[in-house]
C-alpha cells in the first residue's frame, strides 16, 4: 500500500497526503518511534491533529483543483512527509514505551554537592579514583574520565563474565545499569573497548532511575552525571563513564 501511494503521490500532491493520512489510522504501527519523534497522539490530542493535518491537505487539494500543477518534487515532499507520518508514530500509551526516556533539565540544577544531593561514595569499585568520580559526577556537564579509563581499573578482572553486572550510582547506590543483556560479555567489552567507555544498549537501561536531557546528556534522577547517548546503526548507545556507576548498592536500592 505504502509502495502504490508514494508512486501516486509523485503526481496527485494533494490527493495523497490526503489519502495517505487517513489510512495511516488503519496500517500497524512500528514498536518504536526514532529519537526526537513524538509518541502516538490518543484521545482528544488525536481529534486535534487530524483537523490540522486535513486542513491542510484540502487546502492541498484546492490549491490543485484549481489548475496550478503539482510538479514532481511537490509530490516527492507530500510522499516523505506522508510516509514519514506513517512510519514514524510512537506507540499508544499503554504499549512498549520509546527509548530513552526524556528527563527535564531541572534534574540538574544546583544541590547540596554540585548537582548531586551529597559527595560520592568512600570506597567505590574496581578501584575507581573518587576525586575523578566527584567531580564528574557533582560537577560537571560535558566531560568524561578519559578514554580507556574503565581498562585501567579492575572492571575486567573482577567482573562475572557468566552473568550481568548491576552498575551502581556512586552517589547514591541505586542500580543504573545491568549489562550484558541480550549479548555477551565479550560482545560488550568489545563495543566498549572500540568506543572508549562503557557502551550500554536500550534494553541494558534501568529506567527507574536514568533519564536523558533533550542534549542527549544521560543523567540519574538524582543529578548525577552519568554520560550521554550517542545513537550510532544499531540503535541508542549510552556511552557511560565508569566512575559514575562504581557504587555499592545502598540499603533500600
Amino acid at each position: 500500500v505504502r509502495s502504490v501511494l508514494t508512486r501516486f503521490g509523485s503526481s496527485h500532491f494533494g490527493s495523497s497526503f490526503c489519502l495517505r493520512f487517513f489510512l495511516s489510522a488503519a496500517l500497524p504501527q512500528p514498536p518504536r518511534c526514532p529519537i526526537g519523534m513524538a509518541p502516538r497522539r490518543t484521545g482528544l490530542a488525536s481529534l486535534l491533529a487530524v483537523g490540522a493535518l486535513a486542513g491542510g491537505a484540502l487546502q492541498a487539494l484546492s490549491f490543485v483543483g484549481a489548475g496550478a500543477p503539482a510538479t514532481r518534487g511537490q509530490g516527492l515532499v507530500a510522499a516523505r512527509v506522508s510516509a514519514d507520518y506513517l512510519e514514524c508514530q510512537g506507540p499508544a500509551m499503554g504499549d512498549e514505551a520509546s527509548y530513552p526516556i526524556e528527563g527535564p533539565e531541572e534534574l540538574m540544577c544546583k544541590k547540596a554537592h554540585g548537582t548531586c544531593p551529597s559527595p560520592v561514595q568512600t570506597e567505590l569499585k574496581w578501584g575507581c579514583s573518587r576525586e575523578t568520580a566527584d567531580k564528574i559526577c557533582a560537577f560537571n556537564r560535558h566531560y568524561a574520565e578519559h578514554s580507556g579509563y574503565w581498562e585501567t581499573t579492575k572492571f575486567l578482572t573482577e567482573a562475572d563474565r557468566t552473568q550481568p553486572t548491576t552498575f551502581y550510582d556512586s552517589v547514591t547506590g541505586k542500580p543504573l545499569f545491568r549489562a550484558p543483556v541480550g549479548r555477551s560479555f565479550d560482545a560488550f567489552v568489545q563495543e566498549s573497548r572500540a568506543h572508549g567507555w562503557p557502551s550500554f544498549r536500550d534494553e541494558e537501561v534501568i529506567w527507574d532511575d536514568v533519564r536523558c536531557l533533550k542534549n542527549g546528556e544521560a543523567v540519574s534522577l538524582d543529578g548525577t552525571h552519568l554520560g550521554h547517548n550517542l545513537p550510532d546503526g544499531g540503535g541508542n548507545r549510552y556511552c557511560i563513564n565508569l566512575v559514575s556507576v562504581a557504587g555499592a548498592p545502598t540499603e533500600g536500592s
